[in-house]
């Protein structure tokens, strides 16, 4: 699959719906620190203040991170950064402020990291022109050190089963240059097990050719997700399906409701039995993946599988193209695939179509 199919694919997983919805209340604790220069570098040495891996890479020139640390240096006001704190452990994740944090980094490491070069201030007219930290004048380092980056910090009190509020602040705080994926900030908001078992099932040979090339948004992620909540809680289907699958990921986050041996067990067997028997085109129409006919599909044949192997392939391929042509399920597959009726609908009419599968 080239790069032009990895777009189309990525373009029509975001084509549903997912107006509507009962909104949510939080309770929210939320609070200013100033925090010294020096005082930020030495937690982000020590991964106490935490970039998740999601964020933007850093896209600054030199000049325009030059720009930063000699406002810094001339006293003059910088915008606060905003952070999260986690529960479990105390550690302070970055919702907005990745390029001045990793600025900070790169100038008192001397080395700006981008270009593999010395950090020598540059694009400036003040006296800090060409220099580096180590060259800065002893007062100069010592005001740079004190000067003071404000941030928001926020934590979510209730509810306490997951980080809804935290995820809708990302998504909504985040200035990054692109617009964040959900399953990117899933991935840093529920750090655990099944996140890395995601990562793991993601590489598997199957999945890789029925999916296409790894997608730099996590969408394909997101899908491996979407089958393990649709298969285990699909009967509590409630819209919106980003809520739904946050939901999920913050209870099994550990396992606590499947192990990882038995998600491991259904999702590569599935994958293995639709890649070998039905093709890499198993959710496709018009050469794109339809999201809604991946999840009924998937979620179809494992139920299926959770009753013995299939040793009728040709029926298997008859069923699967039954499926596809039926005019109903096709309608919980074209429009608003998110409704809550349309879901149950289409992986119903799926569980029943495999279920004599020989």
């Amino acid at each position: 699959m080239d790069e032009q199919d990895e777009v189309n694919v990525l373009e029509n997983l975001d084509d549903e719906e997912e107006s509507g919805g009962t909104l949510q209340k939080y309770e929210i604790t939320s609070y200013g620190a100033d925090y010294p220069v020096d005082s930020i570098v030495a937690r982000l040495r020590d991964h106490s203040i935490i970039i998740p891996k999601f964020q933007r890479g850093y896209v600054w020139p030199i000049t325009k991170a030059s720009r930063f640390i000699e406002s810094l240096l001339l006293g003059l006001p910088v915008p606060g950064i905003f952070l999260y704190k986690e529960d479990s452990s105390n550690k302070l994740v970055v919702v907005d402020g990745n390029q001045r944090l990793r600025t900070l980094e790169y100038f008192y490491s001397g080395l700006f990291e981008p270009t593999k070069r010395e950090f020598a201030l540059t694009g400036i007219d003040s006296e800090f022109k060409g220099l580096t930290y180590k060259s800065l004048q002893i007062e100069d380092k010592r005001s740079l050190d004190d000067s003071i980056l404000h941030a928001t910090i926020v934590k979510q009190d209730k509810p306490s089963n997951d980080l809804s509020s935290v995820f809708h602040i990302f998504e909504r705080l985040n200035t990054g240059g692109m617009p964040l994926q959900a399953q990117e900030i899933r991935s840093a908001m529920y750090g655990g097990g099944l996140k890395d078992l995601i990562n793991n099932l993601n590489l598997n040979e199957s999945w890789r050719t029925l999916y296409g090339k790894v997608s730099g948004r996590m969408r394909d992620e997101e899908l491996i997700l979407r089958f393990f909540a649709l298969y285990y809680y699909g009967d509590k289907y409630e819209k919106p399906m980003v809520r739904f699958l946050n939901s999920y990921m913050a209870d099994n986050r550990n396992f606590s409701k499947q192990s990882k041996e038995q998600l491991t067990k259904i999702f590569t067997e599935t994958v293995k039995v639709i890649n070998t028997h039905l093709g890499k085109k198993a959710f496709m129409q018009r050469g794109v993946i339809i999201a809604a006919i991946y999840d009924a599909v998937m979620v179809g044949i494992a139920n299926r599988l959770a009753k013995g192997n299939i040793t009728n392939f040709k029926m298997l391929k008859e069923c699967h193209s039954d499926l596809l042509n039926e005019i109903e399920f096709k309608s919980a597959t074209e429009t608003h695939t998110s409704d809550k009726d349309k879901v149950k609908n289409r992986i119903q009419k799926s569980i029943m179509v495999f279920s004599d599968v020989k």
